[in-house]
C-alpha cells in the first residue's frame, strides 16, 4: 500500500505513524484516535516495503485486542499475514517458553496456574510453613510476590533485600516455598510467564539472538500499561535493531495497582534518545462536548505529556449530571433511563454501559435491572473458566497433559467421590516429599506405600483411568478426550441425578466447554491438548463480552478500558467513592492523578451520550454515609452540563449547581496554609458518621411464613419452604411453579402473600 493510497484513508499524523518505520517511535494516541488502524496499516506498509511478515511482531494486552488486530492485518495483507506474530504479552512468552523452557530447568509441557490455582498452592505453602493466615492472608502474600516479579525480583533477591526486616520473614519463606513447589509441579503462574522469559533471554544469548533476528520490527500497543518486567522483555527483543514502535496514552494509564509503570511511556525518549514522537489527537469516537469535558478534567494532572483531543464530529448533547438522595434512587434512575432510551429508539440495551468505581456498587444496580426486567451482564463476575465443574474437567485435562501438576491431580482424585480420605492423601503427600517426586508419581506407587493399607486399592482405579487416558490422548482430539473423561467418571450422570436448576446450569457449562474444545479443534492451527489448555488459561473476563447480544453491560471503570459505547452512565460520582476517601486523605498527588485518569477513561468511553450520577447518601458496611459531589464532576465546564431535574415517583432529584471554581494542583499548593479539601472532607465525614452511628439496616417483620403461598414479580407464584435468619435479613427459600426452587433475601425479593 503506497503512501498516496494511505493518504486517502489516514490523517496526516496517522500517516506519519505508519510510514516512520526505522528507529524507535513513540505514538501518543489519544482515546478514539484510531491507534489500531495505525498499527495494522503500519504492518501492511512494512510488508509492502519488502519486510518479511515473519520479521514483524505486534504485542498487545488482551486476547480481544489481539484478535481484532489479527483480523484487521489478515484483511489488509492477505497472503502471508499468518506469519506476522500478533499476540498478547503472556501468549508471546508462552510460545517462547514452549520452545526453550528446558534451557532454564522446566519441561516444555508445563502447566499455567491461574489465580485460583495460585491461591490453592499458597494455602498449602502457608500450612506447611505454619504461617497464620488470619494475620497474613494468602492473597496478601501472593500480591507481594506478584509485585516483586513485576519488578524482576526473584525469590533470592527478595530475601536479600528484606533480610533484616522481621515483618518480612514470612513473605521470604513463602516466596521461596511457593517457587519451589511451582518448579516441582512444572508450572508457571501468570507473572512467571514473563519473568522466566526475561531470565531465559538473559541467560541464553543464543536464544536472545534468535528472537532479535526474527523480530526486526516490533510494535507494542497500550504501552502505558507496561510494567518493569514487560519493558525489559521489549527492550531485550528490540535492542539489536531498535525498530521499536510503541503506541499508548499516558492519560489512560490506570493500572498502577497491577504494577503498570507510567514512566515507561513518560521517559521513552530517555530510554531511546533518538526516538521520533508522534501525537494522534483527532478523535473519531465522541462528540465535541464529551471531548471538551474530558480535556477539562485531565488538564488538571501535572504528570502528563501535553495534548488535547479534538474532533470533527457533531457538538452533541450536554453531559447529563443527576444527584439523588440515595444509591437506590440512583440505580432506579439508571435502569429506568436505559429502558426509556430503548423505548424511544435512541439506544438499544447493547448500546448502553454502566460504569462504576468498585465492584460492590453492582449489587444495587443489578437488583434494579432485575426488577425492571432489563437484560444485563456483569463483566468481572465469576469467569466461565473459574466455575467448579469447568475447573474440574480442566484439571483432568491438565493431569493427562502434565502429571507433575500436583494441584490438578489433588483437585480431581475424589471427583467424583472415590472414598479416598484426607488421611490417605496426606500419606501419599508425605511419601512424595520424602522421595522427591510429584504427587501423581507417588500415586503410581500406591501399592508400595505400606501405611496406606486398603486405601491403596481405591487409588489404583484412578491411576489406571488416567494412564489409559494418557495413552488414548495421543490419537484423540480435545473434544474426544473430554468425552472420555465424562464417560469414565460419570460426572454428568451425577448432575442429571441431582436434577436441580443449579445442576442443569452446571451441565450447560460443561456442554459449553465441549463447544469451546470443538471450535478450538476446528480453527486451531495445530490443535493439541497443551495448546487448548494454554488458550483457556489466557482468556480474560473482558473477552467474554458479546457485542451482538442485546443487554446492558455493567462493569468497573478499569474493565471498560479499550471499549466504547453509544450511551454511558458513570455511577457513584462522589468524593469518598470516586476519588476514594483514602486517595483524598493521602498526601500522594500521583494517586489522585491516577484516579483522574480513570475518570478520563470513563468519559471517553462515551460516543453519543454521557450521564454522570451521584448519591447524597450511600450505605457502607451497614451504615449510611454522606458524600459530596466528586471533584472530577466539578472540573467539568458548567456550559456543557445538563443538570436539570429528573422527575419520578412524585419526587424531584435536583442537580447541584456548578458555581465552585476549578483549581489545578499548582493553585492548591499555593493555598497550603488554608484547610485542605481532604482535611475538611475528613472532618465532615467524621461529623456525619457520628450523627449516623447506629443507623443500620432494619429487618422488617415478614407477613408470611413457611408453607404460605406467595407471589414474586418475576418468578410468579410459589410456596415458602424455609425461612432462615441471615442476621441483617431473612433468607427465604421458595418453590415456584414455573422456575423451581429459589433462595433470596426477603428485603430484595418483595414477596407478597397470596
Amino acid at each position: 500500500m503506497s503512501s498516496m493510497e494511505l493518504n486517502k484513508i489516514l490523517n496526516s499524523e496517522q500517516l506519519l505513524g505508519v510510514t516512520t518505520t526505522e528507529g524507535p517511535v513513540l505514538i501518543l494516541a489519544g482515546a478514539g484516535s484510531g491507534k489500531t488502524r495505525v498499527l495494522t496499516h503500519r504492518v501492511a506498509y512494512l510488508i509492502e516495503q519488502g519486510v518479511e511478515p515473519y520479521n514483524i511482531m505486534a504485542i498487545t494486552f488482551t486476547n480481544k485486542a489481539a484478535a481484532e488486530m489479527r483480523e484487521r492485518v489478515d484483511n489488509l495483507v492477505g497472503h502471508g499475514a499468518g506469519q506476522v506474530w500478533v499476540a498478547t504479552f503472556h501468549s508471546t512468552c508462552v510460545r517462547i517458553l514452549r520452545q526453550f523452557a528446558d534451557r532454564i530447568g522446566y519441561d516444555t509441557n508445563f502447566s499455567i496456574y491461574d489465580a485460583d490455582d495460585s491461591k490453592t498452592l499458597m494455602k498449602e505453602v502457608c500450612k506447611h510453613l505454619n504461617i497464620d493466615t488470619k494475620k497474613i492472608k494468602e492473597k496478601r502474600i501472593l500480591g507481594v510476590i506478584s509485585s516483586a516479579k513485576d519488578e524482576m525480583i526473584n525469590e533470592e533477591e527478595f530475601a536479600a533485600r528484606n533480610q533484616g526486616e522481621f515483618m518480612m520473614q514470612s513473605y521470604i519463606s513463602a516466596y521461596r516455598e511457593y517457587q519451589s513447589r511451582l518448579r516441582a509441579n512444572n508450572a508457571f503462574d501468570f507473572d512467571d510467564l514473563i519473568l522466566k522469559t526475561v531470565e531465559l533471554l538473559k541467560q541464553e544469548p543464543e536464544v536472545l539472538n534468535y528472537y532479535q533476528n526474527r523480530f526486526r520490527y516490533i510494535m507494542v500497543d497500550e504501552y502505558q500499561d507496561t510494567n518493569t518486567v514487560q519493558f525489559e522483555l521489549v527492550r531485550l527483543l528490540a535492542s539489536s535493531h531498535e525498530n521499536l514502535c510503541v503506541v499508548g496514552d499516558d492519560d489512560q494509564s490506570i493500572y498502577k495497582f497491577r504494577g503498570a509503570n507510567i514512566y515507561n511511556i513518560l521517559n521513552f525518549e530517555q530510554h531511546f534518545p533518538n526516538a521520533t514522537v508522534i501525537k494522534l489527537e483527532q478523535n473519531y469516537r465522541s462528540t465535541k462536548r464529551i471531548l471538551y469535558g474530558a480535556n477539562a478534567v485531565i488538564k488538571n494532572n501535572e504528570g502528563r505529556k501535553e495534548k488535547a483531543l479534538w474532533t470533527e464530529n457533531d457538538e452533541g448533547e450536554k453531559i447529563r449530571f443527576r444527584q439523588f438522595d440515595s444509591a437506590y434512587e440512583e440505580a432506579e434512575f439508571i435502569a429506568m433511563d436505559a429502558r426509556s432510551q430503548k423505548r424511544r429508539g435512541n439506544f438499544d440495551f447493547k448500546d448502553s454501559a454502566v460504569l462504576y468505581r468498585t465492584n460492590a456498587q453492582s449489587r444495587i444496580l443489578e437488583e434494579k435491572f432485575l426488577n425492571e426486567n432489563i437484560p444485563y451482564k456483569i463483566v468481572g463476575g465469576v469467569n466461565f473458566y473459574s466455575r467448579k465443574e469447568v475447573k474440574d474437567i480442566l484439571a483432568y485435562l491438565k493431569t493427562v497433559d502434565n502429571g507433575d501438576d500436583d494441584l490438578a491431580v489433588q483437585r480431581i482424585i475424589n471427583v467424583p467421590k472415590r472414598g479416598i480420605g484426607a488421611t490417605s492423601l496426606g500419606k501419599v503427600s508425605t511419601y512424595a516429599r520424602k522421595n522427591e517426586m510429584s504427587f501423581y508419581a507417588a500415586l503410581l506407587e500406591a501399592s508400595e506405600i505400606t501405611t496406606l493399607g486398603k486405601a491403596a486399592g481405591k487409588i489404583v482405579p484412578f491411576v489406571t483411568f488416567i494412564e489409559d487416558l494418557k495413552k488414548k490422548s495421543q490419537d484423540l482430539t480435545v473434544p474426544e478426550i473430554i468425552r472420555e473423561i465424562l464417560n469414565g467418571t460419570g460426572y454428568v450422570e451425577e448432575l442429571e441425578a441431582d436434577g436441580s436448576d443449579e445442576a442443569i446450569a452446571r451441565i450447560e457449562n460443561i456442554d459449553e466447554l465441549v463447544n469451546k474444545a470443538v471450535i478450538y479443534q476446528e480453527e486451531g492451527e495445530n490443535p493439541t491438548l497443551s495448546g487448548f489448555l494454554e488458550e483457556v488459561a489466557l482468556i480474560a473476563d473482558i473477552d467474554s463480552v458479546d457485542e451482538d447480544e442485546d443487554y446492558v453491560v455493567l462493569m468497573t471503570l478499569h474493565s471498560a478500558k479499550g471499549l466504547e459505547f453509544e450511551n454511558v452512565y458513570m455511577a457513584g460520582m462522589e468524593d469518598g467513592l470516586f476519588p476514594s476517601f483514602m486517595t483524598i486523605a493521602g498526601d500522594d498527588e500521583s494517586e489522585l492523578e491516577e484516579e483522574r485518569r480513570l475518570c478520563y477513561v470513563g468519559i471517553t468511553r462515551a460516543k453519543q451520550q454521557l450521564t454522570m450520577t451521584a448519591a447524597k447518601t450511600r450505605m457502607v458496611r451497614g451504615e449510611w454515609q454522606y458524600g459530596a459531589i466528586s471533584r472530577f464532576v466539578k472540573e467539568l465546564p458548567s456550559e456543557i452540563i445538563d443538570g436539570s431535574l429528573w422527575e419520578g415517583k412524585s419526587r424531584d432529584f435536583a442537580a447541584t449547581p456548578f458555581d465552585e471554581p476549578v483549581k489545578t494542583f499548582a493553585q492548591r499548593k499555593k493555598e497550603a496554609t488554608k484547610p485542605t479539601a481532604a482535611s475538611s472532607y475528613a472532618a465532615k465525614m467524621k461529623e456525619m458518621k457520628e450523627k449516623t452511628a447506629g443507623t443500620r439496616i432494619q429487618k422488617n417483620a415478614l407477613d408470611y411464613g413457611e408453607g404460605d403461598r406467595v407471589s414474586h414479580q418475576k418468578f410468579g407464584e410459589g410456596v415458602v419452604k424455609k425461612i432462615a435468619d441471615g442476621g441483617r435479613d431473612y433468607e427465604v427459600t421458595v418453590e415456584f411453579e414455573r422456575v423451581g426452587v429459589k433462595k433470596m433475601f426477603a428485603s430484595f425479593a418483595k414477596l407478597v402473600k397470596c
